[in-house]
Parts: C-alpha cells; structure tokens; sequence
C-alpha cells in the first residue's frame, strides 16, 4: 500500500539516521520554490541519484550552481533500488534519478512525472591489460574466471543477467554487489578478474581497467528517467532543476561522459 505523505514524514523522523548517506555537494535553489529561471534567492535541494551518475553529476551540480547563484544542490548516490527505499521510508528530499525506468515506476505515487534524460550501454570491465583475454560475453562462463555482478535487484543487475541470457551464458559470480561503483571497484582492486558494468563506469577508470564491448545485437539499454518527489519543499525549484537535466547544457555535460541521448 503506498504511505501516505504523512506517514512518509514519520517514518523520516525515525529513520533518518540509518538513511544518511555520504553527500556531495554540488549547487540549489530559492527556499520558496521561486527562482525557477535564474533570479535571487536562496534554495536547498537534495537529490537522490544512481551511482552510475556519480562523476558526472558532480560536474552538472557544479555548472547548474554557475548557472543559478544562490542555489545549493547535495547529491545522494547510491543503487537505484537503495533510492527507491528511502523514498517509501520517507527520507526527505527534493528529486531523484534512476538508471532503470523500472525503479522509477514503481515510485509513481511519490513522484511528479518522470523525464528520461540520457541512456547507457553495458561493457565488460577487466583488469588492466585483460590478461585472462575476455574478448565476449561467452568468455564469462569460464569457471576459471573470477566474475562479479551486481545484484539482480540493481538495475546494473538486471541488465547484465538479461544480456547473458539472451546469449545462453551461465556465470556464477564471485560476488553481487549493491551498485555499479562495488562492482568495477572489485575489477579495479583484483579482487575480481572481470564484471559487467556502464560503459560510463567503465571510462572513469580509464588507466585501471581495460573496458571490452558489447554489441549492439547483444546489449542492453539502460535508461535514466529523472523525476520531482512530491513530498519537496521547494516543488518549482526542483522542477526547474528536472527540467535543466533535459536542457542543453546538462545535455552536453552527460553526452561529453559517455551517457547517449535521450
């Protein structure tokens, strides 16, 4: 049964301390929710967001505070599925970003409606070098190779298990891990030999991971619909911040990291 906003503060009241998750600062808006096109005022926003968003949003947060003086945006990243949770418990916040439609639709009766802003592609992340020499999809079912996954209820998860059985490709992962960061993380440390990853993810470790792609015929599509919460104390200022993520800047800032269009 959906919570009521109501309930959804009470439960932020008792939960906020286990909610709290490392934040990065980034810029905001008028506390009124005025301001939405650039003038004065003052506005704090926190946005929850999809792991996979973590450099990039960074850069965006930091153009759109350029853009908008006055505003303060805090960016919370975790996996989509992390997101959604604090959302029904009520954790307090202005908007959210996921890398699944999935995710986002699940939450329809605590946001405004969603807008898609960028797409994603999955590689194959090795070890520098790729010396076990994956060339494929196929190649992760080498019970010799260390494999790691994020979980199926995270997006990253349900993409990778999705492209492998299309291709009839049995992997065991060594481990599934909350988000896309913990798995090429695993890659990065050698504590894994390989994993399936955004292509995004793949590019910030460019130098300490060999990135092997997928084609076309064989990928998935991830999606990232981005969407006000309706339990926002500053509505108009997070809706123009929702809007901006479609405009050309933001627009440019993702597609200069990787991510597709719309």
């Amino acid at each position: 049964m959906p919570h009521t906003p109501t309930r959804r503060r009470a439960a932020a009241v008792l939960t906020a301390a286990a909610l709290v998750l490392p934040l990065a600062a980034c810029g905001g808006k008028d506390d009124s929710g005025t301001d939405a096109g650039g003038g004065s005022g003052a506005a704090k926003l926190t946005v929850l967001a999809a792991a996979s968003l973590t450099d990039v949003f960074k850069t965006a947060g930091a153009a759109y505070e350029k853009e908008h003086p006055g505003t303060k945006v805090t960016f919370s990243f975790a996996g989509s599925q992390e997101l959604a949770a604090q959302v029904e418990q009520g954790a307090p916040a202005d908007a959210i970003v996921t890398a699944d439609t999935r995710t986002m639709d699940g939450l329809r009766a605590d946001t405004g409606t969603p807008t898609v802003i960028a797409k994603n592609r999955l590689v194959i992340a090795t070890a520098k070098g790729n010396p076990d020499r994956v060339g494929s999809l196929k190649d992760l079912a080498d019970p010799g190779l260390k494999v790691v996954l994020a979980a199926p209820e995270v997006p990253v998860g349900r993409y990778s298990r999705q492209v492998l059985d299309a291709q009839k490709v049995t992997v065991r992962p060594v481990s599934e891990e909350p988000n896309v960061r913990a798995v090429l993380s695993k890659v990065e440390l050698g504590e894994a030999d390989a994993g399936i990853v955004y292509r995004t993810d793949a590019a910030t470790a460019t130098g300490k991971v060999d990135s092997v792609p997928i084609p076309d015929a064989q990928n998935a599509i991830a999606s990232y619909p981005a969407a006000t919460l309706k339990t926002s104390g500053n509505s108009a200022a997070a809706k123009a911040f929702v809007t901006w993520l479609s405009g050309p800047e933001a627009q440019k800032i993702l597609q200069g990291a990787g991510f597709q269009k719309p």
